[in-house]
């Protein structure tokens, strides 16, 4: 009797019931069917027939899949994703987080490099996509970078202007077709500038007199309302601070700078021909910065943004690690004489091995599913040689014309890429539990 008492008592003791724990799990499970197992089930039968659902094509859509050159690119960028921006990140949160470690303000700092993540990624999407704007007027990037080139070289004077005609245009700037001779005079009118942003030190240009063994010369703005054009006008101004050559036989020999009214001089020349050349660098429009959303800087501009936002990610999970590792281990190789350096290689890295590679299977499967960065970043010229495989997957089934049987056999070829990787973290979580 009593053995069939503690056996009735171990029956009712509350978690020890399969039928109430199914009881319980009964709305998750309800739940899970019909946003996971229904989809997926209907996905692979969908995969299979044609756009319309009614004919039946066999492997025809997986085959159209991997022959399609958009949905190639698509594969190619996601493999580019997986080994650089995981790789990027892990390490990025490693060092961060051992090195935050040593900070007296380690948990503020950290909060701030998590903050990105409280973010969604069409919000952080559209930030990156003004921060790498190509305008230096909106771009914070471009501007960073205008403003670090201007310091060192400086821009030019007069950007996109022109001679009005008789000029011949080449990369060495414009070389005028008429020659001149020691005591001559050469007019420059030119055009495609605004007045308004002459220099204030710009003073009225008037016509300079020949004669002597000089070549003298004057080069103005040609845009007075009314005006004569390419002659001077009493409203005209002169262009100061611009550069001017002297030719002869293709060769320089001489260089001068016009002054406040626009007038140059090339003293004490010898007998023959000259040509006068107003150099490129006069001319150059300004450096505007980068095209970072164009075709070739887009993929790793959206991984850049990825990275900025995951980073906080690896750095909570990492530090998490970094708490758990006894410091008599960390200790015992001080003592025992190893360097910094070496504490981190032969002790910390190994104990994290765990940790770490959580964290980069994690991101592996993140970066498979990524969508919302790729759609929102990209400029939708350029969207094609930034896709990936799920905005690949949501443009063929919803664009235009679109193949939901393609859609759907591409949906179940990005759940095989990421089902290894899931099923090896769940592996892993198991484990550990046991």
């Amino acid at each position: 009797m009593t053995h069939a008492l503690r056996g009735r008592r171990s029956v009712a003791e509350p978690g020890r019931s399969p039928g109430k724990a199914v009881l319980f799990l009964l709305p998750a499970l309800l739940i899970l069917g019909a946003l996971v197992v229904y989809p997926l089930v209907y996905s692979l039968f969908r995969s299979f027939f044609d756009a319309s659902g009614s004919r039946f094509v066999g492997l025809s859509n997986y085959v159209e899949t991997f022959t399609d050159p958009r949905t190639l690119i698509a594969f190619r960028n996601n493999v580019i994703w997986v080994v650089v921006a995981p790789v990027a990140v892990t390490c990025l949160g490693l060092i961060l987080a051992v090195l935050t470690e040593r900070i007296r303000w380690a948990t503020a700092f950290r909060l701030i490099l998590f903050m990105p993540m409280a973010i969604s990624l069409f919000a952080s999407g559209i930030i990156f996509r003004l921060v790498y704007e190509e305008d230096p007027e909106r771009g914070v990037v471009n501007a960073a970078m205008v403003g670090v080139h201007d310091v060192f070289a400086s821009p030019s004077p007069y950007p996109g202007a022109r001679p009005r005609s008789e000029f011949d245009a080449s990369e060495d700037g414009y070389t005028g077709t008429a020659t001149v001779s020691r005591g001559g005079v050469v007019s420059l009118p030119l055009v495609g500038y605004s007045r308004q942003q002459l220099p204030d030190s710009a003073r009225p240009v008037s016509q300079p007199e020949a004669g002597g063994t000089e070549v003298r010369g004057a080069v103005w703005l040609d845009v007075s309302a009314g005006g004569r054009p390419g002659q001077i006008d009493p409203a005209e101004l002169g262009l100061p601070g611009l550069t001017v050559e002297l030719l002869r036989d293709g060769a320089v020999v001489s260089k001068t700078m016009t002054g406040d009214d626009g007038r140059f001089t090339f003293p004490d020349l010898g007998p023959g021909e000259f040509s006068v050349r107003l150099p490129a660098d006069n001319f150059a429009l300004p450096f505007r910065g980068l095209t970072w959303l164009g075709p070739t800087l887009v993929t790793p501009v959206i991984i850049s943004s990825w990275i900025w936002i995951m980073t906080g990610f690896a750095i909570t999970f990492i530090a998490a690690g970094l708490s758990a590792i006894p410091r008599d281990a960390l200790e015992a190789a001080r003592v025992d004489g190893a360097t910094e350096w070496q504490v981190f290689k032969r002790v910390t890295v190994p104990l994290l091995a765990p940790v770490l590679l959580t964290v980069f299977v994690t991101l592996v499967i993140n970066v498979l599913k990524i969508f919302e960065l790729v759609f929102v970043i990209a400029p939708g010229s350029v969207q094609e040689e930034a896709n990936v495989l799920a905005l690949q997957m949501w443009q063929v089934s919803f664009g235009s014309g679109g193949d939901q049987g393609v859609g759907s056999a591409l949906a179940i070829i990005l759940f095989l890429l990421v089902a290894p990787a899931m099923l090896y973290n769940i592996r892993r979580f198991r484990r550990e539990r046991s």
